[in-house]
């Protein structure tokens, strides 16, 4: 069995495994070691270099430079010792990593306790649900501004948690796989524009800018196919996405969020609270009809959707062609 066929089968059954498990909370995972690294490397990186824009900035460099090579390094190590015993070991651990590198149910299950909530007419339940999720200040939204957060949070990690995962892991197995999810996870935790990660985190915020350029214009048109598949609105989806995805200051967060607000006939984005501070944002999609609960079902089911769309892209046809050439 080549390298391209057993990677993509890891990848099409580490898919299967997402949906049928999820993301157990009591079990290891390696975001959360990427995590535990990231925040070690901090304190030991602000200690080494001087307190200075220029230090900021080398230390936020090497940050990124340790935390890509290290789970990369050990991720390709340990599919290399894997297969020297078996390839069969090697195709299942592979397996294990990329299952545990995708989120699609692991984001529909999260968002649907923010459903359960709100139709058990539960807001402060809700708001700590959403707060889970989400970055943003929860505690004064009322009931659409919780829906809201959260068919946000589906629409917008549907790329950074799922459509490029898969791209990566098909493009390079686990190892490429990992070098996405660590550039990720760092951009999530560093890359803020606050007196804290302003210089630190810049470099984390430019690499994920980079990793996900065609990622998240690619996961925006499966969206729209999505949506349409799912049974909403995939014209108007499309038509959305062309013309409000760039109403965001990351050159990427509001391609999906676009083509859903679209399919969801939603306007989404607009005025949020950070850390106490209203950050004005441009809106998204045209306000047809008031958010409700539902929309956070419906916006789960378009992720399913555009996840197969993207399985069947990037793994299904390069299998196929590998297969039977």
């Amino acid at each position: 069995m080549s390298w391209g066929v057993s990677h993509l089968l890891a990848l099409l059954l580490g898919f299967c495994l997402d949906l049928l498990l999820g993301d157990p909370h009591w079990a290891p995972h390696p975001v959360r070691a990427i995590g535990e690294l990231i925040a070690g490397l901090e304190k030991l990186l602000r200690r080494i270099f001087p307190k200075t824009t220029g230090g900021e900035l080398a230390a936020g460099v090497a940050l990124v430079a340790l935390t890509l090579c290290i789970p990369t390094g050990v991720t390709a190590l340990l599919l290399w010792g894997c297969a020297q015993v078996s390839p069969w070991l090697a195709l299942g651990v592979e397996t294990l990593i990329s299952y545990q590198l995708l989120a699609a149910k692991s984001l529909r299950v999260e968002s649907g306790k923010v459903y359960q909530a709100l139709k058990a007419g539960d807001l402060p339940a809700a708001r700590r649900a959403v707060s889970m999720i989400v970055g943003r200040d929860t505690d004064r939204l009322d009931e659409a501004g919780v829906a809201k957060a959260a068919v946000e949070t589906v629409a917008e990690n549907a790329s950074d948690g799922v459509i490029a995962p898969l791209l990566f892991l098909a493009v390079g197995g686990a190892p490429l796989g990992m070098f996405y999810k660590a550039a990720n996870t760092m951009d999530s935790m560093v890359g803020y524009k606050n007196d804290k990660y302003l210089y630190f985190g810049r470099a984390a915020a430019r690499l994920d800018d980079v990793l996900n350029l065609i990622p998240a214009r690619v996961a925006g048109v499966l969206m729209c196919l999505g949506a349409a598949a799912s049974g909403y609105d995939g014209r108007n989806a499309w038509r959305i996405f062309r013309r409000d995805r760039k109403n965001h200051k990351s050159p990427n967060s509001a391609h999906t969020e676009a083509a859903c607000a679209g399919a969801l006939q939603l306007q989404l984005a607009g005025p949020s609270c950070y850390f106490g501070k209203l950050v004005d944002k441009p809106t998204i999609g045209d306000d047809q009809r008031p958010i409700e609960a539902l929309d956070i079902l419906r916006a789960g089911r378009i992720l399913y959707a555009t996840a197969f769309f993207a399985l069947l892209l990037f793994c299904g046809v390069p299998l196929m062609i590998l297969l039977f050439p």
